[in-house]
């Protein structure tokens, strides 16, 4: 009788270990107390056709998270990992800037990622110089590691100071085993009916004040591609990563249409060649809508490229 419960024991030892690697398996699924935002569609996957994982390839995310900091709960934080985690770049708008909440919310989401199988680093900027307390914010670099290597410190952009409302913060980086730089603008524009258009065509100078044609110009522009502003841009020999691409999200579905305004892009110069462009649509259908603005009110737009 005795070695009879002795086998029970052991047996229920056995299921009980199995579970537990099968609960384990399952944390994302119940991590979130918001309905496992990330879960509700399949992220979209890379073009095979592309040879994604190429060493000379770079995946650069541009993301208006609308009011990072503490309107972030640690569940949307790493849900906003879990959409990340695969690309090599992030550009980040809208951080928090009145307190220390933003940044302690980019900090979180960088320490969610390196839990998810690769090193990151990440860059965060003072408050922009703003004409007001309420238009300030931060902006904010991730980066993998292994993938590039950024120079220095990241820098407001002194020059547009004063013609900025949010001046730009400007990365120089690397790619890993690489000598020559490229550089990334991450830009948050005033709003549609404040004119940006008047911030922006000082952009223009960037190759010269750089004296770089590797620039891409990541950010929340308030105005879509085909706005007059980007004429002289394109004679220059700039390019928009989208087109005719909505990127941020209604408050009301309707007919199955939840995306709104064109405003989100990527604008590069000549010496980066695109590999691909697209809006990372994490909602998926307008059930999802409400749960999906806890992460934003804005959709990430990828570009894919590589350095000429």
């Amino acid at each position: 009788m005795n070695k009879f419960y002795s086998f029970f024991y052991v047996f229920l030892a056995l299921v009980f270990s199995c579970n537990s690697s099968f609960n384990q398996a399952n944390l994302f699924n119940e991590k979130s107390d918001v309905k496992n935002e990330i879960a509700i569609v399949e992220m979209p996957q890379m073009n095979g056709d592309l040879k994604a994982n190429s060493s000379e390839n770079l995946k650069l995310i541009s993301w208006n998270n609308r009011h990072l900091g503490r309107t972030k709960s640690a569940e949307t934080l790493y849900d906003i990992a879990s959409i990340l985690r695969d690309y090599d770049i992030v550009a980040i708008q809208e951080v928090v800037a009145k307190d220390p909440a933003g940044a302690q919310a980019v900090a979180k989401i960088a320490d969610e990622l390196n839990r998810m199988g690769s090193k990151w680093d990440y860059q965060i900027s003072n408050p922009t110089k703003s004409p007001s307390v309420y238009m300030s914010e931060r902006y904010a670099f991730l980066w993998k590691t292994a993938k590039v290597n950024i120079v220095g410190r990241a820098y407001l952009d002194a020059h547009l100071e004063e013609l900025c409302y949010r001046e730009p913060f400007v990365a120089t980086f690397k790619l890993k085993g690489k000598s020559d730089p490229f550089y990334v603008v991450n830009y948050h524009s005033r709003k549609f009916n404040d004119n940006p258009h008047e911030e922006i065509i000082h952009f223009i100078d960037f190759p010269e004040r750089l004296n770089s044609n590797r620039i891409l110009i990541a950010g929340d522009f308030n105005l879509n591609e085909k706005h007059a502003v980007w004429k002289p841009f394109y004679k220059k020999g700039f390019k928009s990563a989208l087109e005719n691409e909505r990127t941020t999200l209604k408050t009301i579905c309707k007919h199955g249409d939840y995306r709104s305004h064109a405003i989100d892009n990527i604008y590069f110069t000549s010496d980066i060649e695109k590999l691909q462009a697209k809006p990372i649509d994490f909602v998926g259908n307008c059930e999802n809508l409400e749960v999906a603005r806890k992460i934003s009110d804005h959709l990430p737009v990828l570009l894919e490229f590589k350095l000429k």
